[in-house]
């Protein structure tokens, strides 16, 4: 004779069974919004590696012109980051205000069909990242709410995984394309067309198949007393110590992490790689990134996300080593510096919105996200400008040189302002 007995789990045991079925478990909200990535990261990717060929060959606007534009490219997110995060905390509909982030980002490219002029393709640029800038608090926000705590590292991996596919997929497509096409503005039109189409693509599977998950504290409506009361709190737990320590770091270190296109011009100026190869260096860093952003992100559960986070600026360190010093030249050291800088981005990036996530209470965690996000990409455009007045006055190795020094300088004081979140598993404040 069998008996079937459903013995009841101690509350331990059944804390751990639970935790661990939740972790083996990616929400289907994560792989949704991650595919929304993936398909819009196309569609950007795929212009913006033609972008500079595109104003200064085609359209013959220089490269002065293009680097008011790249200038615009990377602050104007920044700008509207808190607000996009403000709006999701204000509504608790983090699904609908990323919707309209992303369906700007759509209609900019069919602005990229009729633009021709300096103006013209700037508004389209900045319209394309005021839609970046209003998507990417409620997206993590609506990520975060979607997992289990002890899981926020894997998720985000997870995402920025899916992300970075479209990312590597992007170039891919554009050159594909500009190999069949013969050059010249129809090549680049074709581009813009394939843009298009997987814009919208994306704005559909957001529309249709990510699910509409509220965060805490229900609907409010604008402009009454209680959201102004609900916002006065939300600014104040942006005051939080954790989250104060967290957007000091990221500002100090976003101070001394110059851009890809400076690594990547600095290989081949030390002529480590040929000129015609110079477009595959975009996909390189994305598939190491690709590759490495989810067991980065498990690591971050289990060791710790602030150490993750530090430890990924020790990878950038060595990238401003190697290509500093030229040691080995050729392909080896472009392989190792692409790997490199794809463990800096697997290792940080989302681990950073892991981190911001924990730091500020649960209704307030989009306008968190928002500030760290929006931190980091000041102080990364501050130094863009930076290291390319450097460059300019010192040359390529003692500038990158100067860098490494101070990357090194701030990861010490990094780890001073970060010893709280160092002292526990996930990095939450002790």
């Amino acid at each position: 004779m069998y008996v079937t007995v459903r013995s009841v789990p101690t509350s331990t045991e059944g804390e751990q069974r639970t935790h661990g079925s939740r972790r083996r478990r990616i929400p289907p909200a994560v792989l949704a919004f991650g595919a929304v990535s993936l398909l819009t990261d196309v569609s950007s990717e795929s212009v913006a590696a033609i972008l500079p060929l595109y104003i200064t060959a085609v359209l013959g606007m220089g490269p002065l012109a293009y680097g008011f534009i790249d200038g615009i490219y990377q602050g104007v997110s920044a700008a509207v980051r808190i607000l996009g995060g403000w709006w999701s905390d204000s509504t608790k509909r983090p699904k609908w205000v990323a919707f309209v982030g992303y369906f700007a980002s759509a209609l900019s490219r069919v602005g990229l069909l009729l633009a021709t002029g300096f103006a013209s393709i700037t508004a389209v640029i900045a319209i394309d990242r005021l839609g970046k800038g209003l998507r990417t608090g409620p997206r993590d926000s609506l990520i975060a709410t979607a997992s289990d705590p002890a899981d926020l590292g894997r998720n985000f991996g997870v995402h920025r995984a899916m992300d970075t596919a479209g990312a590597l997929a992007g170039p891919l497509l554009a050159f594909a394309v500009l190999a069949a096409i013969p050059l010249g503005l129809g090549g680049y039109r074709a581009v813009f067309v394939f843009s298009l189409a997987f814009a919208v693509l994306g704005v559909v599977v957001l529309a249709l198949v990510v699910p509409d998950l509220r965060t805490a504290g229900g609907r409010t409506a604008f402009g009454n007393q209680s959201t102004r009361r609900r916002m006065a709190l939300r600014l104040s737990d942006l005051s939080q110590p954790a989250l104060r320590r967290v957007l000091a770091v990221a500002g100090l270190l976003g101070l001394v992490t110059i851009g890809d296109g400076f690594i990547y011009l600095s290989l081949s100026d030390a002529g480590s790689l040929a000129t015609k190869y110079f477009p595959l260096l975009f996909v390189g860093t994305s598939a190491a990134y690709m590759i490495l952003a989810i067991p980065l992100g498990r690591v971050a559960d289990r060791v710790g996300r602030a150490r993750v986070f530090l430890i990924g600026h020790v990878a950038l360190l060595g990238v401003y080593a190697l290509t500093a010093s030229g040691v080995g030249g050729g392909a080896w050291t472009v392989v190792v510096v692409l790997v490199l800088l794809g463990s800096f981005y697997a290792a940080t990036d989302g681990v950073l919105a892991a981190l911001a996530t924990q730091s500020v209470p649960e209704e307030s965690r989009a306008s968190g996200i928002a500030a760290a996000q929006t931190v980091v990409a000041l102080s990364r455009f501050a130094c863009s400008l930076g290291f390319g007045l450097l460059w300019y006055l010192t040359g390529r190795e003692t500038a990158l040189w100067v860098m490494a020094l101070a990357l090194a300088a701030s990861l010490a004081a990094a780890a001073v302002l970060l010893r709280p979140l160092l002292t526990s598993h996930t990095g939450s404040p002790a």
